[in-house]
């Protein structure tokens, strides 16, 4: 498969990475294509720089992780070529309060698309990416993150793990996750996530929500072991999901199903599902505890 990946931070570059060890065909995008040169190396011929546009033209599949100041531009850039395409979404908005309408302003942080530079990304305002100084995010995580259990909780049925793929369709189609906090008081704007913020700017595109709770040091030291960290996917769009679910078993995590576009709200920046480093035998649960926490 041709994957192309826009924004090539820590996060972004990772990922590229993995899927080009997978055996795919993986292009990266940056403005200075030279700041790619040790990640084109290690990609083994698999992995070429390319610009916004042509990335996005080139990939079958695309990964959406550039610095959330700047995924306007970037959807600017790469919109025609992203029509009809699954694009996984790994950033998180710079707040949950956003207006529906009109641009949400980035959190502070380099300017550009963050493509290539360190400290690009970070669950919190840009994606995942590495904790510390001039990282620009969140430490999400980490060997003392542990799963959170919500025992007594799993009957809900909320979500569920998916083995193969596509991820499982067991979840009822009436349940909604409530309206997001932060309504704005005086102008009665309701809020929704960044994930749905992208889709309503690029509507032709198959978005899916994934790879955006956990930093990838934790990633790194989790893929592939025993038992599986749940990655969550947010999505209404079946063949997004199918595509996702595939790369995320490939890339040795276990893809669970959290819900459609809205549900983002509960991984994205303030939600309960933000930096939980989650077993899969406990998705479930967390899931159904993460519900019970939005008002």
């Amino acid at each position: 498969m041709r994957i192309g990946v826009i924004g090539a931070g820590q996060l972004g570059g990772t990922l590229a990475t993995w899927c080009a060890e997978s055996g795919h065909e993986v292009a990266v995008t940056s403005r200075h294509p030279d700041r790619l040169t040790d990640l084109v190396a290690h990609g083994d011929g698999h992995i070429r720089a390319l610009t916004v546009p042509e990335a996005a033209a080139f990939g079958e599949v695309l990964f959406f992780a550039p610095n959330w100041e700047s995924a306007r531009e970037a959807i600017d850039l790469a919109h025609d070529a992203m029509a009809g395409k699954v694009v996984i979404d790994a950033t998180n908005p710079a707040r949950i309060d956003a207006p529906v309408e009109g641009t949400i302003p980035g959190a502070p942080g380099p300017g550009g698309l963050g493509l290539g530079g360190p400290g690009t990304g970070g669950p919190g305002p840009s994606g995942p990416g590495p904790s510390g100084p001039g990282s620009g995010g969140l430490n999400a995580g980490g060997a003392d993150a542990g799963s959170l259990s919500a025992g007594g909780m799993g009957a809900v049925g909320l979500g569920s793990f998916a083995p193969g793929f596509p991820s499982a369709l067991d979840v009822p189609s009436f349940v909604r996750v409530p309206a997001a906090p932060g309504t704005s008081p005086e102008l009665g704007i309701p809020t929704r996530s960044g994930f749905e913020q992208l889709i309503s700017w690029a509507p032709e595109a198959h978005w899916v929500k994934a790879f955006n709770t956990i930093t990838t040091d934790v990633l790194d030291r989790r893929r592939g072991h025993d038992p599986l960290l749940a990655e969550w996917v947010c999505t209404d769009q079946r063949d997004a999901r199918e595509a996702a679910c595939r790369i995320i078993q490939e890339l040795g995590f276990a893809p669970f199903f959290a819900g459609g576009p809205e549900a983002a709200r509960l991984t994205e920046t303030g939600g309960p599902l933000q930096r939980l480093e989650v077993d899969v035998q406990d998705a479930k649960d967390v899931l159904a505890e993460a519900l019970a926490t939005i008002h």
